[in-house]
């Protein structure tokens, strides 16, 4: 009876000697896996294990064969190439939102996808100028929690942290619980961001994930989102900053149309005025990331309006003259 119930298991061996071990570089030859069956304890011939690949081919398995000496079976093609793999692990393991930790736990089960031989050309280390990994563990499940919450549309609390200059966790508000309907998940400058509804404050907010800590998924029915949209609130915020909203109309030479294109989008209309010069009217939060951007255009942009974000402009140029005076 034993023999009976590991021989219903010889096609599973099988496979996952395949997935394993097999690639186009490394065919398995039958000898291999007559051994291996004899390790579970089942008995195969040379003929059953042809057998047995037609019928993992027939179950969806790309089980293909080359003869000769070096010859043998291996899965061809599967549901990751080798290449694509390397993408993703490339992408994990340069991820600032992901810990070191996290980070490697990923990347071994994209190994898992690849055969032991192709797992080893995954175990590289990707360079990222100055990227530095969060030291937030709980961001991976934050986000999952996020999701469901906006999913179900259900009011969350949380609480809020900065790091002082210990590295110490210094809740705000002194670790008094936000009350929020999460609307949705931005993906900003290497950083998560949850834009949501503040019940208590009756207004529209944005938080870092990696910054938010104890997550609580309530019953109460979230505040309708309306015809908010992701793409649009992101677009309006330079650096996920916070500030006062703005239809910004702006001057510019023309060699810096694919900068402004780039920045707002193919859908920005950019209006001819004179020979070198254009102007295009954005929306945006007016916050120290946009002064940044706008300074480092130099001469090249000037602000016609609104006029208090000119002069907001021109007074922080000021500020940062006078540190060096």
């Amino acid at each position: 009876m034993a023999r009976s119930a590991n021989q219903k298991r010889k096609l599973p061996v099988l496979a996952k000697l395949l997935l394993q071990k097999s690639d186009e570089e490394h065919p398995i030859p039958i000898s291999e896996m007559v051994e291996e069956l004899e390790r579970w304890g089942m008995t195969a011939e040379r003929k059953s294990i042809y057998d047995d690949m037609a019928q993992l081919t027939e179950l969806g398995l790309d089980v293909q064969h080359r003869g000769g000496r070096d010859g043998g079976w291996f899965v061809g093609e599967r549901d990751f190439e080798l290449a694509e793999l390397k993408l993703l692990v490339d992408a994990v393991q340069s991820s600032r939102f992901l810990t070191q930790r996290k980070s490697a736990a990923l990347i071994h089960k994209l190994e898992g996808l690849a055969s032991v031989h192709q797992a080893r050309q995954l175990q590289r280390q990707v360079y990222v100028d100055r990227r530095i990994k969060t030291m937030n563990e709980s961001i991976f499940y934050n986000v999952d929690k996020l999701h469901a919450a906006i999913g179900a549309n259900r009011v969350i609390t949380f609480r809020y942290f900065e790091y002082n200059t210990k590295k110490e966790r210094v809740f705000r508000h002194e670790g008094a619980r936000y009350q929020a309907t999460p609307f949705g998940l931005i993906w900003d400058n290497e950083n998560y961001y949850l834009a949501a509804w503040d019940e208590k404050l009756g207004e529209l907010r944005h938080y870092r994930v990696d910054k938010m800590a104890d997550i609580v998924i309530s019953s109460a029915v979230g505040t309708a989102r309306g015809d908010w949209n992701p793409e649009g609130y992101a677009g309006r915020h330079f650096g996920m900053y916070s500030g006062r909203a703005c239809p910004l109309r702006l001057r510019c030479r023309s060699h810096l149309a694919g900068v402004v294109i780039d920045r707002f989008g193919n859908d920005v209309m950019l209006v001819p005025d004179g020979e070198e010069h254009f102007t295009v009217t954005v929306d945006v939060v007016a916050s120290p990331p946009l002064w940044g951007w706008l300074f480092g255009l130099g001469d090249g942009v000037e602000i016609l309006s609104p006029q208090w974000a000119a002069e907001e402009f021109r007074d922080r140029l000021k500020q940062l003259l006078a540190v060096y005076e």
